[in-house]
């Protein structure tokens, strides 16, 4: 109990007591001009990015807190928003945001992101990554597919490519986080996605939680919250995201 109690407590600050700022930062997406939050380091660049892809919520505080939190750990961070400035408050309005935005628009605006970060004078254009959680994390692995030069992908729970031809394209070194229990991202679905990119000789690390289920990371998941699964995760997304994009 008291290990669990402290956890809880270094999981509240690490959501309430962020130093990292965001400010707004408009970028061009093909012909809209779209939003996101920028999360800058202190001292003196230039900095990896990482290009912060939300949940089927949308921009709200937990992702913000997510890019700020990795803007404390020395990254450029930019929280997109697909949802062009909508967030959901009930599971049925997720629903109906995710289902209603183009594949096409959100490759296009993640492609936009990317080059956004590459444009800065303050990032390095050769270690830029993505993470996502969720829905986020489907899109974080298609940045992966979509964009070459990505230097290292993170996904959480989100849904997988297994066809070889289309995961061949990858180059990023990738880190997969998953629920055991998770029922729309099977296990065994996981263990396909890892097996045929070992077999293509990708380089991947996967970690599959036995007794989490999806969206294990997110203390408002107030049924499937899991901590201490949730402070080893962070603690693995942290020393990826240190291997890949600063060594």
């Amino acid at each position: 109990m008291r290990k669990l109690a402290l956890i809880l407590l270094m999981l509240a600050c690490a959501y309430s007591c962020f130093a990292a700022r965001g400010n707004s930062a408009s970028y061009k997406s093909g012909n809209e001009t779209v939003q996101g939050m920028l999360y800058t380091p202190t001292g003196q660049g230039p900095f990896p990015a990482i290009i912060v892809i939300h949940e089927w919520w949308g921009l709200n505080d937990w992702v913000k807190e997510q890019a700020s939190k990795l803007s404390d750990q020395g990254y450029v961070a930019l929280a997109v928003d697909l949802y062009r400035g909508k967030v959901a408050s009930t599971p049925d309005e997720a629903h109906e945001l995710m289902r209603g935005v183009p594949q096409d628009r959100a490759i296009g605006d993640l492609r936009a992101a990317f080059d956004f970060l590459k444009s800065q004078k303050n990032v390095k254009g050769d270690r830029i990554g993505a993470i996502g959680w969720c829905m986020g994390g489907g899109y974080s692995l298609d940045v992966s597919l979509e964009e070459s030069a990505l230097a290292g992908d993170v996904i959480h729970y989100g849904h997988l490519a297994v066809d070889a031809s289309r995961l061949k394209k990858i180059n990023a070194p990738i880190l997969g986080i998953f629920g055991g229990k998770d029922r729309g991202i099977p296990v065994e679905d996981v263990k396909k996605f890892e097996q045929t990119m070992k077999q293509l000789g990708k380089q991947i690390e996967i970690m599959v939680y036995p007794d989490a289920g999806h969206a294990f990371e997110n203390p408002n998941n107030k049924d499937g919250y899991r901590p201490e699964d949730a402070a080893d995760a962070w603690k693995r997304t942290v020393s990826f995201l240190e291997r890949t994009l600063k060594q």
